[in-house]
């Protein structure tokens, strides 16, 4: 099992442990990447990636390696703080890079197959609308299934949580560790994932984006074949 994870932040907190803690027990092969570190550059709004191609994008060859680590990962893990009740400004900048990739544009067909988790931590609230804007891209770019998991550690440090809590957090890791490989090989997207990728393919036999269109065309979507097949 390969998986890619990408921390919303450089420090290891209780959102890092947390993290870690799960893909250990996934028992495969652990690729991992801290923004801003590995990748902080802003989306400029050019538009290059939907009207020309991705390569256009003036960060592209900057990303690659998360991108390629993207694509080959049977587990994607997305896990942000959160940071006034939403992901990290890092988590958004390099989620706003994968716009294409969404299914109204151009999405990676090797999606339909993966699995991902979105994981967020807090002081006090939020995590439900953080993992919301990480499980909002893993569904558009057509992830067959997206966990999420967010806790309130109620402290600003992992090492301050409380043990009861913590043997709670594993707990969970361990439920959510075993049904992601239950499924691991298997997984089928959702009948809404279905459905919406059957309203974009509608939108591009209307032809409003050539690039998109051919896209879809290339892969044979506007036929018979689908990227779950």
């Amino acid at each position: 099992m390969q998986i890619t994870i990408i921390h919303g932040q450089s420090h290891k907190g209780s959102t890092y442990h947390i993290t870690r803690m799960l893909a250990e027990k996934l028992k495969g092969d652990i690729t991992e990447f801290f923004l801003p570190k590995d990748f902080g550059a802003f989306c400029i709004g050019c538009t290059n990636c939907f009207e020309k191609a991705e390569n256009r994008c003036p960060h592209y060859e900057e990303l690659r390696p998360i991108t390629e680590a993207l694509d080959r990962a049977d587990v994607i893990i997305l896990a942000s703080p959160v940071y006034v009740y939403h992901v990290t400004g890092a988590m958004k900048s390099f989620l706003d890079h994968y716009g294409y990739r969404w299914m109204v544009h151009r999405p990676e067909e090797s999606m339909f197959h993966k699995q991902a988790v979105c994981i967020s931590t807090a002081a006090g609230a939020g995590m439900r609308s953080t993992n919301k804007d990480m499980a909002d891209s893993t569904f558009f770019w057509g992830v067959a299934k997206t966990y999420r998991y967010g806790v309130g550690v109620a402290v600003v440090s992992w090492a301050k949580v409380k043990p009861g809590l913590k043997r709670r957090i594993d707990a969970r890791t361990t439920a959510l560790a075993r049904e992601i490989r239950k499924n691991y090989g298997k997984v089928q997207p959702s009948i809404k994932t279905k459905c919406f990728f059957h309203v974009m393919r509608m939108a591009q036999k209307s032809g409003w984006n050539p690039v998109d269109g051919e896209y879809w065309r290339a892969k044979g979507w506007l036929g018979q074949k689908r990227p779950w097949k």
